[in-house]
């Protein structure tokens, strides 16, 4: 598949959970990484341990000047859940702005050194539910399946261009996230954790929690020189759920 030695790469999100994990396998496998996120701390801890080169701390829908870069994983979103009749207009645009508009903003800031260059891959970490509907997470869903959307448009519009975009879509994952929704569980239930992470695993064929290194592996994959015939796809790493 080639080798990623001399590429450099932006990954959002990449201070935690799927984010930090794709940062450390593209550097892993030679890339030059720069993480990019809304708190310094969490950055500065993946530099300090080696799995990126540098960070820049900004809003994804602020971002600064980007320089050009050869991969973009963008793996900064947000998840919010309530009743539909309880979801407001407000909740519904957090989830657009983070999950859709985000990644507009973050895509069209290195398009076009990739498109300069030649060469480019685009992996966005989009979720079982842009390809699927969960019940009180509507906002969620509806973002979700933007991105795909946004995902399978663009890569008609860069497929002469030398540079491939793609979607990740992890089923429930061992992420910060995933820990929110586990105490929202076992606040509204009652039940103890175990109850209540199995009520999430339980989505899954294998009856886990995906780990976040195997949707960075997934992810990865996408990112070689070689895979430049993977385009528009979104990939599924969730067990057998979809």
């Amino acid at each position: 598949m080639g080798t990623l030695q001399g590429r450099t790469a932006l990954v959002t999100g990449g201070g935690s959970g799927i984010g930090a994990a794709c940062a450390a396998a593209l550097t892993a496998a030679g890339a030059r990484v720069t993480v990019l996120g809304r708190r310094e701390a969490p950055l500065q801890a993946r530099v300090a341990a080696g799995e990126a080169a540098s960070l820049i701390a900004a809003d994804i829908n602020a971002l600064p000047a980007l320089p050009a870069f050869d991969i973009l994983l963008h793996a900064a979103g947000a998840a919010e859940s309530a009743p539909f009749l309880k979801s407001d207009a407000a909740l519904f645009d957090r989830m657009w702005r983070t999950n859709v508009l985000g990644a507009v903003a973050v895509a069209q800031a290195v398009l076009p050194g990739m498109i300069v260059a030649g060469f480019g891959r685009v992996v966005m970490v989009a979720s079982t539910a842009s390809l699927k509907g969960y019940p009180y997470v509507t906002a969620y869903a509806a973002a979700k399946h933007g991105l795909l959307g946004l995902v399978r448009s663009l890569a008609q519009e860069v497929a002469t261009k030398g540079v491939t975009v793609n979607a990740i879509c992890p089923g429930f994952t061992e992420t910060d996230i995933v820990a929110g929704s586990v105490a929202r569980i076992m606040q509204k239930t009652g039940r103890d954790e175990a109850a209540a992470r199995a009520e999430l695993a339980k989505h899954n064929p294998q009856c886990r929690l995906v780990q976040p290194s195997e949707v960075a592996a997934a992810a990865l994959a996408l990112c070689w020189p070689g895979s430049g015939a993977i385009n528009g796809q979104a990939i599924a790493v969730d067990g057998g759920e979809t």
